[in-house]
């Protein structure tokens, strides 16, 4: 492996390990070399706390003088709560900096490149640029459209059954499958379900592991139909939204407030807008959404062209029977050339299950 390779993948890899931690800020790792030694390594811990380069640089004091930083994205260039990085780098004698990424962020991209090389800094860029891309597929969207990035997630049979004709769901996949998917909820600031899922399984949407994070949870009820006494509204392990239609009941609204939820309506007359949703997510920073709905919640925000990644988990069993749900309903689509596609595709097993990630193939009339 080639040097510089080999100490961005050090540096990358020191960024992974904040997964879920920084939002709406990107994760960011970074190296400092000097004489072939490593002699600082930082990362980017929090929103509002100091960037990866300056922990590199306090850790490795004067030894930076004439070394080189490696840093898995642009250096910043701007003042915001903290100061920026490029001029950060100036200053500590730095003689080359290696990049895997430009800021994806079109009115600030390469300003922070522009600062350093006005020192006399060489600089390079794209090492291990496609890792670091894909590291933050999640920051890459929100910081240019101004949306949460949006997974979609089920767990079915091998034909797509999410429960059996009577309801019943406990359980469709192994144990090993279900910890996945609450290491996947912790990393992700917000859940997503229909107030069909909270009215049959009354679910608590937190994150079960170890150090989780649980969520903000985000409930679509056009009508207002939850229970009060339902958990995700009684049991103050997180705080939850709920995204409804016009003229709902206003003494069920005030109710639901003065428990401590928020209630926000949207454009529909009977029906929740997900459009609607995702843009006021967005207006609150929300930057990751991951939607654990049924087969009509995840049907509207597919046929709005809203999902960003798929995540299948497939149990090998079988239900059958028509009556029983599919995990994609809604009104489906005419035509096989309209069907959603998926690209960059990739199996994995965990435990007796199969875990299926996917890109839906963005469409034009999606768009």
């Amino acid at each position: 492996m080639p040097q510089d390779d080999f100490y961005m993948a050090l540096a990358i890899n020191n960024a992974k390990s904040m997964k879920g931690q920084t939002e709406p800020n990107p994760l960011v790792g970074s190296v400092i070399v000097n004489g072939g030694r490593v002699v600082g390594i930082g990362a980017h811990l929090k929103a509002g706390e100091p960037h990866a380069e300056i922990h590199a640089l306090r850790m490795a004091g004067d030894a930076a003088r004439g070394g080189t930083i490696y840093v898995t994205l642009e250096p910043c260039s701007h003042h915001g709560r903290t100061g920026p990085c490029a001029e950060a780098i100036v200053n500590a004698g730095l003689k080359k900096v290696v990049i895997a990424t430009l800021d994806p962020n079109p009115l600030v991209s390469g300003n922070g490149v522009a600062i350093l090389e006005r020192a006399g800094i060489d600089v390079k860029v794209g090492v291990c640029e496609e890792e670091a891309r894909q590291m933050n597929e999640v920051f890459n969207l929100f910081i240019t459209e101004k949306r949460p990035f949006i997974t979609l997630k089920a767990a079915s049979t091998l034909d797509g059954k999410i429960a059996t004709r009577s309801l019943d769901s406990k359980w469709i996949t192994s144990e090993e499958a279900r910890l996945d998917v609450h290491q996947l909820r912790s990393e992700n600031q917000a859940i997503l379900v229909g107030v069909g899922t909270v009215v049959e399984d009354d679910p608590e949407l937190t994150a079960r592991i170890p150090d989780g994070r649980n969520p903000l949870r985000i409930v679509l009820d056009s009508s207002l139909r939850i229970s009060l006494d339902s958990k995700i509204v009684a049991d103050g392990l997180a705080e939850t939204w709920i995204f409804t239609a016009q003229k709902v009941d206003s003494e069920k609204k005030a109710a639901l407030e003065q428990l401590g939820i928020s209630v926000f309506e949207t454009s529909g007359l009977k029906q929740v807008d997900v459009r609607d949703v995702v843009r006021i997510l967005g207006e609150k920073s929300i930057s990751s959404l991951f939607i654990e709905g049924g087969g009509t919640v995840n049907a509207a925000f597919l046929e709005a062209g809203l999902v960003d990644k798929t995540v299948f988990y497939f149990a090998p069993k079988l239900i059958g029977g028509k009556q029983a749900p599919t995990f994609i309903e809604g009104m489906g689509y005419d035509l096989m050339k309209d069907a959603v596609e998926l690209e960059r595709g990739e199996f994995v097993k965990i435990g007796k299950d199969f875990k299926f990630t996917g890109y839906p193939v963005k469409k034009e009339q999606n768009s």
